[in-house]
Parts: C-alpha cells; sequence; structure tokens
C-alpha cells in the first residue's frame, strides 16, 4: 500500500479517509479481515497510536466492525457502504463547484465543462 501523508492535517484523519477509500474502491472487500493495528502502522511510517486512532474513526463511521476474536474486518451491511460512497461523492462534487466558480463560472456553465470533458 502507499500511504501518502502530509503536515497539513492531523495524520490520523489522512489515514482514516486513505483507508476509507481503499475500502469504498475495493482494496478491502465487504467482510474482509484487515491488516493488524502493528501491521497498517508499520506500513504507513506511523505510530501505532495515530493509526489506532484512524481505525477507531471507521469503527465510528460503520465502516468497520471490531471482534476480539477476529479483529476488524470491513462491514458486511451494503447501505453503508453505499452511503459513505454517496457521501463522498458529494463532497468532491462541493469542492468541483467552489473550484470552478473561483475561476468565475456560474454552476450551469461549470455543469456544462463537466458534460463536455466527459466525452
Amino acid at each position: 500500500m502507499e500511504w501518502k501523508l502530509d503536515d497539513s492535517r492531523p495524520i490520523w484523519i489522512q489515514l482514516q479517509e486513505q483507508l476509507t477509500r481503499m475500502i469504498l474502491s475495493g482494496r478491502f472487500r465487504a467482510g474482509e479481515r484487515l491488516p493488524s493495528v502493528r501491521e497498517l502502522a508499520s506500513e504507513a511510517g506511523v505510530n501505532p497510536n495515530t493509526m489506532q486512532r484512524a481505525l477507531a474513526g471507521l469503527d465510528a463511521e460503520g465502516l468497520t466492525v471490531t471482534n476480539r476474536t477476529a479483529g476488524r474486518t470491513v462491514t458486511e451491511d451494503d447501505s453503508v457502504l453505499e452511503g459513505m460512497r454517496a457521501k463522498l461523492a458529494r463532497e468532491l462534487i462541493r469542492q468541483f463547484y467552489e473550484e470552478v466558480e473561483q475561476l468565475g463560472y456560474a454552476r450551469d456553465q461549470a455543469l456544462e465543462l463537466l458534460k463536455r470533458s466527459g466525452s
């Protein structure tokens, strides 16, 4: 796994976002066991406490389920996964509109640009 971390925001938040994308993209599939906190921390080059905080955030969002004997697994609840996927898509769309509006485009013009760029 390739981790991209910078000093612009708290590391645990960046880890949580990247893990979320890994889950939603299928890198970690529904029901799949995640590597241990120590394994993930080692891969990312961060303190295990930092990784644990990121994973606790995934638990809180319902993306992962922790079981004492089986470890942490990705939820099998498709509605949770699809809900988070839609939430992230809406955020990307909001960011897109903000960026193009800063360039002087109205929303309808931005939408037209988006439509034309897809062809």
